[in-house]
């Protein structure tokens, strides 16, 4: 549908079986409490290619003097929880306790991961996705300190560049990300993508044994 953008069915399940098959095809749930699962493939699709991603001069400045760790599915429950977790002047949340269950299903199978930024050895901020082949599609991400979420993003992308990840599906469009290199492409330029990249092999499992440190993130 061209409005509301992208809606594409509504109905079945959060089995991996059924949002694997999604991703594959370029498409995601997105829904309320009290709402069928509705499923979207939007028109443009925002996404950051990681040779893109900007860091601006603020951020690289945090980068280097915040006393950070940045983990990888070490907490992945807890990332979701508080992604979950109403954001001021908002009613509810579309991270639903399905969804919940849904990601933390699929992150035992090995293909959801979370970043986490630790301040004092606390979850200051996270992000968390899935990654199907070479493309890692971003779901949502939270923070409680400062940047935390910027830094958690941008060693995620570090880490997906290094790993060989062509492409981050960031879905729509937000300042936020556009201002970190993102940018829209048509759907059908972003389908020919996923077509192209989900099938290429990897290796399933946690990436917590991949973790950066305050000092990989001062460039």
């Amino acid at each position: 549908m061209p409005n509301p953008n992208g809606l594409l069915a509504a109905g079945a399940d959060l089995s991996p079986v059924r949002l694997l098959s999604a991703y594959k095809r370029g498409i995601f749930p997105w829904f309320s409490e009290g709402e069928p699962i509705l499923w979207w493939c939007p028109d443009p699709r925002m996404v950051l290619y990681p040779q893109e991603l900007k860091i601006a001069r603020s951020l690289r400045k945090t980068l280097r003097n915040t006393r950070y760790e940045i983990r990888f599915d070490t907490a992945f429950g807890e990332v979701m929880a508080a992604c979950a977790a109403p954001r001021q002047g908002q009613r509810g949340t579309w991270i639903t306790a399905d969804m919940q269950a849904a990601y933390c299903e699929l992150h035992r199978l090995g293909y959801a991961h979370s970043a986490e930024t630790w301040i004092n050895e606390e979850l200051a901020g996270g992000l968390y996705g899935v990654a199907v082949g070479d493309i890692f599609f971003g779901e949502s991400m939270f923070t409680l300190a400062r940047d935390a979420s910027k830094i958690a993003f941008v060693s995620m992308a570090r880490r997906l560049q290094e790993d060989g990840f062509h492409l981050i599906d960031c879905q729509f469009h937000t300042d936020h990300l556009e201002s970190m290199g993102a940018r829209p492409v048509s759907r059908a330029n972003f389908l020919r993508q996923v077509q192209e990249l989900v099938h290429n092999s990897r290796t399933l499992g946690n990436w917590s044994h991949s973790g950066f440190s305050n000092q990989s993130c001062r460039n």
